[in-house]
């Protein structure tokens, strides 16, 4: 079989198969079912079947994950159309880039306006697409708007020469974009996630490519577009529907100039090898399993409040949820009976009834992987304090999950779970919650619960992650940096430190005695 298996790694990168689109995951069984019982070893027979099997993913479609119907179907962009547009993107990066900032704030203002005027329209369009609950949706759609605003506001200042004080002479930093920047982008926020890029890198004068995940489409279009209602030009914000492999065609092309990736470690290790072969800039923001640590003076109601808040939040399908909630074991009799109890109360159901408290994963794949991992964590030992199954027959729906007695030696100790499960821990006192903490491959955010602050900022600087909350779960904001360390990945995005990952710090010195 190790032909079969090289045959796969060509067709297929590994890092296709990550549930940033898990619609494809019945598509990979169906070929690997394939492998197991073709034993035609090397024969042109196995490779076209292969070939047929790829050719039958249907990459860009929405999905109603509460229904499982399929909404719409869109083809990729041909090669061809990659090209013209690049082309496109290159040619209006010296125009976009010589616009003064007045006149790229207006538009990126302008669109910030229109986000919110179809509010509506647009949050019915991601509850459909990815199943997020509407009233979440809504949220998305205004945190847009707030950061496309606080962008058209801030960039011009922010990327004002700044006077440098050095013993050489007359020193100042001068601001420059670098040109076509290249954007892979996930479902989960199919809204915020292009705000967060788009409205930086655009201020700062760069023109973006924009692949965004093969789940949400039509998202995807309705945000071009309203950057088109603002007065943005074609091939200045081009969106584009595009395999991995031609996505990496891009990152070769030197044309462009910087990649940035939302999404799993395995695609940030490809795409950030890319990347690097092309000695190109790059951020990755990839997984996280942020700690939720609960010091023994912490205030319990707030605390489960909080809880329920920061893992069930976005279907339990957000980066920086609390995912691992390690509490001291004076509190831990407390805490775990509460928040099981909490759980319990969740609605489960469509997500556009404004009653529902927790709607569908995002497809179906995503649930069958969660529930893979759910049966490995308790075929090691972890055993389910709530949930741990599918619910109903229809729709990707999980039960709030709450699993207790995970070991350092079970899988599920190191793993993202990304969606409505919760590992409890306990931990003998403040030092060992830290020390859990940080035992994790991840350094993406967290959280600290207590009623003494300065305890919390010691605890919170103790901790090994890019970002810490207390006595709330971590959340977003347009002038906050956002952006994690180990294999969470690197770079920042929002705030002023985002608006400089994609743009030329240049050194202009005039020598003491040479003025």
């Amino acid at each position: 079989m190790t032909e079969f298996s090289c045959l796969l790694i060509k067709p297929f990168p590994t890092w296709y198969f990550y549930p940033l689109n898990p619609n494809h995951l019945p598509i990979v069984r169906q070929i690997t079912d394939l492998a197991r019982f073709v034993h035609i070893r090397g024969s042109r027979l196995l490779e076209e079947s292969v070939r047929n099997e790829k050719e039958q993913i249907v990459a860009y479609r929405s999905v109603n994950p509460a229904t499982g119907e399929v909404l719409k179907t869109f083809t990729e962009h041909t090669d061809d159309q990659m090209w013209s547009a690049l082309a496109k993107s290159d040619k209006e990066f010296r125009t976009w880039a010589s616009r003064p900032f007045s006149e790229r704030s207006r538009m990126i203002a302008k669109s910030a306006q229109i986000l919110l005027e179809q509010k509506e329209e647009l949050a019915r369009l991601a509850t459909l697409e990815m199943g997020k609950r509407i009233a979440e949706s809504r949220g998305e759609v205004e945190l847009s708007a707030s950061i496309m605003q606080y962008f058209a506001d801030n960039a011009e200042v922010f990327l004002a020469p700044k006077k440098l004080n050095s013993a050489m002479g007359d020193a100042r930093l001068e601001y420059s974009p670098f040109g076509v920047l290249l954007s892979i982008q996930p479902w989960n926020y199919p809204y915020y996630q292009l705000a967060r890029f788009a409205g930086p890198h655009l201020m700062s004068g760069n023109v973006i490519l924009l692949k965004h995940a093969p789940g949400v489409p039509q998202c995807a279009l309705a945000f071009e577009q309203v950057l088109r209602q603002a007065g943005v030009a074609e091939g200045v914000y081009t969106n584009l529907f595009l395999s991995n492999d031609q996505a990496g065609a891009l990152i070769d092309d030197p044309r462009v100039k910087g990649i940035a990736l939302t999404g799993s470690e395995r695609a940030g290790q490809a795409l950030a090898s890319r990347a690097g072969k092309n000695l190109k800039k790059s951020t990755m923001e990839l997984g996280g399993s942020d700690a939720f640590i609960v010091l023994d003076d912490a205030d319990l109601d707030h605390t489960v409040a909080m809880a329920i808040l920061g893992r069930f939040g976005n279907n339990g399908q957000t980066c920086i949820g609390a995912k691992r909630f390690i509490v001291v074991k004076s509190m831990l009799d407390k805490f775990l009976p509460q928040f099981i109890a909490a759980a319990k109360k969740l609605k489960l159901g469509d997500p556009l009834d404004e009653t529902v408290t927790l709607g569908p994963l995002s497809s179906d794949g995503a649930l069958e992987l969660i529930l893979r991992q759910i049966q490995e964590a308790t075929s090691h030992g972890a055993q389910i304090a709530l949930g741990g199954g599918r619910s109903g027959k229809v729709g990707a729906f999980l039960q709030p999950t709450i699993l207790t007695n995970v070991t350092s030696d079970n899988p599920a100790y190191k793993q993202e779970f990304f969606g409505p499960v919760a590992l409890v821990f306990p931990a003998k006192d403040e030092d060992e919650t830290i020390a859990i903490a940080n035992d994790s491959p991840f350094g993406l955010g967290g959280s600290v619960y207590t009623s003494d602050i300065n305890r919390g900022k010691r605890v919170a600087s103790r901790m090994e992650t890019g970002m810490v909350f207390i006595n709330y779960p971590d959340v977003s904001a347009p002038d906050l940096p956002f952006g994690g360390v180990k294999r969470s990945g690197y770079g920042k995005e929002l705030s002023n430190l985002g608006l400089e990952e994609f743009v030329n710090r240049k050194l202009i010195l005039v020598p003491n005695g040479h003025s």
